[in-house]
């Protein structure tokens, strides 16, 4: 099984290498070309697990391995790198944040592997806990990333009551914010309601990022069965009233409870 699986890798890179010599499509992509590629890729990676389609994930970690392969591959002629070193600091970085696997540091619980390694991250030249969070996030998954990261430091509620009350108070302070039409004020006093419920998700055990994309498909697919629904009755959306959407709304939900 291991040798096949290495045969298998090896062929891949070989016809990576044929392709960037032979292709002219492959000639021509860069790091910067591949990454919108690589951006999307991820994505529909994202959307095959939260639909637990097992086939539509293997599908996407391939092209997400042939990504992989790829930058290794312009690596290795920029003279950068090569995939067998981008390998080997992967083992080694593996190895040196599971002393609890490869030393003899004793850990009881999860959390003490994430504390682990956020000190051995500190020990190895980061200047903050943040470093390790990518500026290019998006906004929700930053904010669920920040909060892990001092999590590790105990810079955390205690319970996930407080947090609540702290939502409490973060709307609180919108709606004062709104009162007195400051749109800077407002869209600040917003963005903490929001950091606050991501913080009160983590303390559901919920991740926020997939919690609203579950939202946002079931909204798409309530909104288009109402779209076909009007349809069928030679009707349009724009001239009917509110209370006709709400009441074609309440329908299809209760439908589909």
């Amino acid at each position: 099984m291991q040798k096949e699986l290495s045969d298998a890798f090896i062929r891949l890179v070989t016809i990576m290498d044929e392709l960037r010599e032979k292709c002219p499509w492959d000639q021509k992509q860069t790091i910067e070309s591949l990454r919108p590629m690589t951006i999307e890729e991820t994505y529909e990676l994202g959307e095959a697990i939260l639909k637990k389609d097992w086939q539509h994930i293997k599908e996407e970690l391939g092209d997400l391995l042939l990504h992989i392969v790829f930058y290794a591959s312009i690596g290795k002629e920029e003279n950068a790198f090569t995939m067998q070193s981008v390998i080997e600091s992967l083992i080694e970085k593996l190895i040196v944040r599971h002393p609890h696997i490869y030393g003899e540091v004793t850990v009881k619980d999860e959390e003490e592997v994430k504390r682990n390694w956020e000190q051995i991250k500190l020990l190895k030249g980061n200047t903050s806990v943040l470093s390790g969070v990518p500026a290019g996030l998006p906004a929700l998954v930053k904010a669920t990333r920040i909060q892990e990261k001092v999590k590790q430091v105990g810079f955390e509620w205690e319970v996930k009551e407080q947090v609540y009350e702290k939502i409490q108070e973060e709307l609180g302070e919108l709606q004062e914010a709104i009162k007195d039409g400051e749109q800077s004020a407002i869209e600040s006093e917003l963005g903490d309601v929001l950091f606050s419920v991501v913080n009160y998700a983590r303390f559901l055990g919920v991740d926020a990022d997939s919690a609203l994309e579950r939202t946002n498909q079931k909204f798409m697919h309530r909104f288009r069965q109402m779209e076909s629904l009007v349809q069928q009755e030679g009707r349009q959306l724009k001239d009917m009233t509110l209370a006709e959407l709400d009441a074609l709304w309440a329908r299809i939900k209760k439908n589909n409870a």
